[in-house]
């Protein structure tokens, strides 16, 4: 699950692009979702810079705003914040250690994360060329998600990047 604060910019384009990466990877046993920390926006569709940032490089949307709450927890093997707000609201959400652990941001995956976790800027009442370079960042970790996939390093990335918390 995918999750930013009002799940209409970055994570529901994080749910699309981890959606085709994955896809174009085979792999698709794996269930991509997307949820808020906020409830400004349930029910809305992504945001129409987001929306159209993302449909020009070939992605689809097919999701409306939610609000994540605890019990995702319980549907969710990994919960991806994409800034470390977001990861501080979804771990005051956790209930359990088991919870928690499933919680790192997007950026953890990201290349080039030496000097620590990358968060995604939220590009929300800015122009379209933020929300340009918010895809940038996030087709870069979702890249390196869809590898830690695939070779099983995914828990290894998690671990680290809880280090750095």
């Amino acid at each position: 699950m995918t999750v930013c604060l009002g799940n209409i910019c970055r994570s529901p384009a994080a749910e699309a692009v981890l959606v085709r990466e994955l896809e174009e990877a085979g792999l698709s046993d794996v269930t991509v979702t997307s949820a808020g920390t906020a409830d400004y926006h349930v029910g809305s569709r992504p945001h129409h810079h987001s929306v159209a940032e993302g449909e020009g490089r070939g992605y689809a949307f097919g999701s409306v705003g939610a609000q994540f709450v605890a019990d995702h927890f319980e549907e969710a093997d990994l919960v991806l914040a994409m800034d470390s707000a977001n990861e501080a609201d979804l771990l005051a959400l956790a209930r359990t250690p088991g919870d928690a652990v499933k919680v790192v941001r997007l950026g953890a995956f990201a290349s080039g994360t030496d000097g620590g976790v990358l968060d995604v800027p939220d590009p929300w009442g800015l122009p379209r060329e933020a929300y340009a370079r918010m895809y940038d960042q996030i087709e870069d970790a979702v890249q390196g998600l869809v590898r830690a996939i695939q070779d099983g390093t995914v828990r290894e990335v998690v671990a680290a990047a809880r280090t750095r918390r």
